[in-house]
């Protein structure tokens, strides 16, 4: 009887495992649910966020993308029967599987932190970086009759990778907006605010302190080795100092998919300890990679970070021990070497490392057309040259 693998989630690693299990022609039939019909790419959402980019520049249809051997339900995950080998889903009837393979992506991490649900806005995908961009437009155009200064002030709670993103990406926006609203010049202040003393650590020093040096000349306040403490309505308090402001945006974490631990896993930020292969230990049936994933590095002993680029590479050896056992081989275990690391400025600038063909470093504005090939790569691998094209 042919089997059946069931992919969750149409992000990079799930859509990447589809691609791949139909590339290498396995015997099953294999099914993907995703909860919208389109692929966003997940590392732009910032710059949807600040309206230099449109949904329309990041995504892509996914059911055009897919083989038509491949199933696609549009529907959300609400839970997942391990036992009975059940996908529960929101709007559809369950989906049986004897293969799972759970990519179902991030959510926002608040920490704990009081007021950051209530006070604070976050993106995770396009509707929610909708909702920030909308929120930063209609505050800016308030001032207007509320003369409030503090609607001219942005919080950024978070100078992580995509924290850092969208500090560039505002530069580039704030006279766009100054014009558009009238403002005074000068008038709209960023400040960052951020618990860790390094910005950036997994650069060289001199390319992440050209990153920090990049943002403060451009007006950027950024408060290093500042926890924030609490989140209210128009303020962020670290301790004792109180930041103003009525556009606060939460960066500072995600967590794995609630399904995680709705699904009764056993877990810690809905993320999963898994096997060297990347299987449940007790459920060799089951595949976790990307977000909802803690995948051990052998080599440190610690966990990898949850990047697209692992992702994929998760991806790939999923579907290559999903091929294996199908055909009742051995499985392989997991093994990452990173090409580097881009991180954008805006759409003029930016710092790299990349470690493919000797060791590279990169500052300024050639970062700009680098981001842009490794975005363009990523659509290609998960889709095809017209999704490329259509993106551009």
């Amino acid at each position: 009887m042919v089997k059946t693998i069931a992919v969750l989630g149409g992000g990079y690693a799930g859509l990447r495992v589809v691609k791949c299990l139909t590339h290498k022609k396995v015997d099953a039939r294999i099914i993907l649910i995703n909860k919208n019909k389109y692929h966003y790419e997940s590392t732009q959402l910032h710059e949807v966020a600040v309206g230099n980019k449109e949904p329309s520049d990041i995504s892509f249809d996914i059911r055009a993308a897919l083989p038509d051997s491949v199933d696609l339900i549009v529907d959300a995950v609400t839970s997942i029967d391990r036992e009975n080998h059940r996908v529960m889903l929101q709007e559809s009837d369950p989906v049986e599987y004897d293969y799972l393979v759970n990519a179902l992506g991030f959510e926002s991490e608040s920490f704990g932190i009081k007021g950051v649900a209530e006070h604070s806005l976050s993106f995770n995908d396009i509707d929610s970086a909708l909702a920030v961009r909308a929120h930063i437009e209609r505050t800016l155009a308030r001032y207007a009759t509320s003369h409030d200064q503090n609607d001219l002030h942005i919080l950024v709670c978070g100078a992580g990778f995509t924290g850092i993103e969208l500090l560039g990406e505002l530069i580039e926006r704030i006279p766009e907006w100054t014009r558009q609203y009238s403002l005074p010049e000068g008038g709209i202040t960023v400040d960052c605010i951020e618990a860790g003393k390094k910005i950036l650590p997994m650069l060289p020093e001199n390319l992440s302190s050209w990153a920090v040096k990049y943002l403060t000349d451009h007006g950027i306040k950024i408060h290093s080795g500042t926890p924030i403490t609490e989140v209210r309505a128009g303020s962020v308090l670290s301790n004792d100092t109180e930041f103003p402001g009525n556009i606060i945006i939460w960066t500072t974490g995600v967590q794995g998919s609630h399904v995680i631990c709705d699904s009764g896993y056993s877990q810690k930020r809905n993320r999963v300890v898994v096997e060297n292969d990347l299987r449940v230990k007790d459920h060799p049936d089951e595949f976790l990679i990307g977000d909802v994933a803690a995948v051990p590095d052998p080599d440190s002993g610690r966990f990898y970070p949850t990047t697209a680029q692992i992702a994929v590479a998760q991806a790939d050896c999923a579907a290559s021990n999903l091929a294996a056992l199908l055909d009742g081989r051995p499985t392989s275990d997991f093994h990452f070497s990173s090409v580097g690391t881009v991180c954008s400025l805006g759409p003029g600038s930016g710092v790299a490392a990349i470690d493919e063909l000797g060791h590279w470093k990169f500052k300024g504005h050639k970062v700009g057309l680098l981001k842009r090939i490794v975005n363009d790569r990523s659509v290609l691998e998960l889709a095809h040259v017209k999704e490329m094209l259509a993106s551009r």
